[in-house]
């Protein structure tokens, strides 16, 4: 029996790089990967999963109006999705990725971040935990040696940003993965040299 599987972790987890290697372990068997990733990440071109150590593939964009359902349809006959970016699908279109697994017997792996830089759900993401079969963090560090939990967006100065909309595309030189509690001070720090 399929499941729906969300695998969540902070920025420089290796979110993409797992969801390559398994794309690359399921063809390996024979098996057929219908591999996409939603229209709002252009940051490696609109239809490139790029992953930190260098791993790329296309993938097929999904746009935020569109029917996951009919454009699995249109894709193909495959025998599992893999979804990268997830947070960024629409809840209708993740519940449209459980409806694919109930209803056509197809697993779906869903791999991305669980909360945006304020530590608040992506809508997404958030569909992805009340709907998944599965959960599982993809852990990464916090400059600490602690568990980072937290999507730390930084300035061009190296500050912490504290607002601003949920969604900004950047990588290193615009986030890093830290612990709550080195989040929580580097904010508290901040406020007082103010």
């Amino acid at each position: 029996m399929a499941k729906l599987y969300f695998k969540y972790g902070a920025m420089g987890s290796s979110k993409s790089a797992q969801a390559l290697t398994t794309k690359f372990n399921y063809e390996e068997k024979g098996m057929t990967v219908w591999l996409i990733k939603p229209g709002t990440d252009t940051r490696d071109g609109a239809d490139i999963i790029k992953s930190r150590i260098g791993l790329s593939q296309k993938a097929q964009i999904i746009a935020p109006d569109e029917d996951i359902i009919e454009a699995y349809k249109n894709a193909g006959n495959y025998d599992v999705i893999i979804a990268d970016e997830a947070q960024f699908l629409t809840p209708n279109q993740i519940e449209q990725l459980r409806k694919l697994v109930d209803e056509e017997d197809l697993p779906v792996l869903c791999f991305g971040l669980r909360t945006d830089f304020l530590t608040h759900f992506f809508p997404g993401a958030q569909r992805l935990m009340e709907l998944a079969d599965s959960i599982t963090e993809i852990k990464t560090i916090c400059e600490c040696g602690s568990k980072a939990t937290v999507n730390a967006r930084i300035d061009e100065n190296g500050k912490m940003v504290t607002k601003g909309s949920q969604v900004m595309l950047g990588g290193n030189d615009s986030y890093t993965a830290m612990c709550h509690k080195c989040w929580t001070d580097r904010i508290k720090e901040q406020a007082e040299e103010k």
